[in-house]
């Protein structure tokens, strides 16, 4: 018997995305000057606040005036630049509160071990084309089409802050047949008419969206609650790295726990996320298996992994044992060979932060091709 599942998805104006994006942009600015910054970036949204705070170390020098600018061209970027909507780039208030990182754990890392101890999970599914569960999948392109009918003004009077969420029915092997609930709730100005909204973003954003898996069961939620006028910092502080689940699969596999925003790829919360994604879209794309969970864990300071296990969910055509000597036959997971073979010390941190960091439409990611398919479908032969 088959069951329902649910993942969600907000857009780029949501208060803790508004603060990953700040994060991102720090991050990237500076690896455009320094590959080897050790960044560790942190940002809140509250009300008409801003504040900036964590750990760099650096061979650059930034003025504080740097981050602020930084910080509301991200406002602005992101819509926040009409006083309906309260928080502009010319009422918001940003500090700057930022240290040194540690000389002991630079010192384990500087020797290519881990940036900190935890335990990392990497994902993928033939269920979608991009090898990601469907329900995150439907739930991201939700967010990032009323995103583009807002910022292309074919629907008028939407602000930046909004959520997705959508529920699949699945089959007895747990993979989907239908959607079973989708819902879009999105600010507004105080003059939209509500039921004029809510036929806009039926006709503009979940059909075009959605209609292959919808049914006449369906059902369809738009701002549920009803009005949605004050959104964003000023209804609800955003953090970084709270939006864990959206940023990788929507729930259908485990979590560390560490969040990825703000963080140089020293640290294995990141780099090393990205590294499980990379191998299991690999494998599955290679036939080996239909699905896989992988999980891989550190100590701080030691550049071998304490661990590395795989679940397959009983999709596997081979045997699990020879699917994980495939992949440490085929990849290594230390830091540093993560860093160099995927590219991780250029600035792309900011294309990550919005619409999930896997999948999607981001091939253009390192830890997103397909470039060890021919070689680990070698074991299916032997």
């Amino acid at each position: 018997m088959g069951k329902i599942f649910t993942s969600e998805s907000v857009t780029a104006g949501h208060p803790d995305k508004l603060c990953d994006l700040i994060a991102d942009k720090i991050l990237d600015y500076y690896l455009e000057k320094d590959k080897k910054a050790r960044v560790a970036v942190e940002v809140i949204a509250f009300n008409l606040h801003i504040h900036i705070f964590g750990q760099v170390t650096s061979s650059i020098k930034v003025e504080n005036e740097t981050f602020i600018k930084i910080a509301k061209d991200t406002l602005s970027e992101t819509g926040y630049n009409k006083k309906e909507f309260g928080l502009t780039t010319d009422n918001v208030i940003v500090t700057v509160d930022l240290d040194s990182q540690s000389r002991e754990i630079s010192s384990g890392v500087d020797k290519g071990g881990a940036g900190d101890q935890g335990l990392m999970f990497g994902y993928a599914s033939i269920e979608t084309k991009d090898y990601m569960p469907l329900a995150i999948s439907l739930a991201h392109r939700l967010s990032k089409e009323l995103t583009r009918v807002r910022t292309e003004n074919i629907i008028e009077g939407l602000g930046p802050d909004g959520k997705t969420q959508v529920t699949i029915n699945t089959d007895d092997n747990d993979f989907p047949t239908s959607i079973h609930t989708v819902c879009v709730s999105t600010m507004h100005s105080e003059s939209k008419d509500l039921e004029t909204l809510r036929k806009e973003i039926l006709k503009e954003v979940i059909l075009p969206v959605c209609k292959d898996y919808l049914n006449d069961e369906s059902i369809i939620q738009i701002n549920p609650v009803g009005s949605f006028t004050i959104g964003g910092p000023i209804a609800d502080s955003g953090l970084t790295g709270r939006k864990n689940i959206v940023d990788s699969y929507g729930g259908y596999s485990r979590h560390g726990g560490g969040s990825y925003s703000g963080k140089d790829p020293s640290k294995v919360d990141r780099s090393a996320s990205y590294m499980a994604r990379y191998v299991a879209k690999n494998v599955v794309a290679a036939g080996l298996c239909d699905k896989i969970e992988i999980q891989v864990s550190y100590l701080i300071g030691i550049s071998d992994p304490v661990g590395l296990s795989i679940i397959t969910f009983g999709t596997n055509h081979i045997s699990d044992a020879k699917i994980l000597e495939a992949i440490k036959k085929t990849f290594s997971f230390r830091p540093k060979d993560i860093i160099s073979s995927l590219e991780l010390e250029s600035p792309i941190y900011a294309k990550t932060t919005n619409y999930g960091h896997f999948g999607g439409e981001k091939d253009y990611l390192s830890w997103e091709k397909l470039d060890k398919v021919l070689e680990l479908k070698k074991f299916l032969l032997n």
